[in-house]
């Protein structure tokens, strides 16, 4: 793959994501400062991580992606490893603090990752405090 950004679509996003073991996701538009600030600071990461996959969501373009993952403000920064979501925060990072963040993500346990998310997951399911039983299995309004 060549140095660079991928933009990021709702008709490729999950060919990308799933396609790829380690995916950064910068979700902006062309009228936020911030995020045109932030564009040279993550060209830059993309060009020094060519085994990463760097894309941009253009919120504005991409309405549905940002509505999908609910992007309050933007500039924001996802990573995605092995399809999971480790990282998302909103700002503009500066360029030691992107590099810190990446190297975080790389030092990630992906196996410990997982558990965490199936042990979170079994607790939001077990609903404590709720005294009644439903055994219709519906679950309307559980959004995540």
């Amino acid at each position: 793959m060549s140095t660079g950004t991928l933009e990021l679509t709702k008709d490729n996003f999950d060919e990308v994501v799933s396609g790829n073991d380690f995916v950064l996701i910068d979700f902006w538009a062309s009228w936020c400062g911030p995020c045109r600030s932030f564009a040279p600071v993550y060209e830059a990461a993309a060009e020094r991580h060519p085994d990463l996959v760097f894309s941009k969501v253009d919120t504005e373009a991409q309405q549905e992606l940002a509505a999908a993952f609910e992007i309050q403000s933007i500039p924001t920064l996802m990573i995605v490893r092995d399809r999971t979501v480790i990282f998302s925060q909103p700002g503009a990072l500066p360029e030691a603090a992107l590099e810190d963040v990446i190297g975080q993500a790389r030092a990630l346990d992906m196996d410990e990752v997982r558990r965490q998310v199936e042990a979170e997951e079994a607790a939001a399911s077990e609903s404590p405090g709720s005294g009644a039983e439903s055994g219709s299995g519906s679950s309307a309004g559980s959004a995540a």
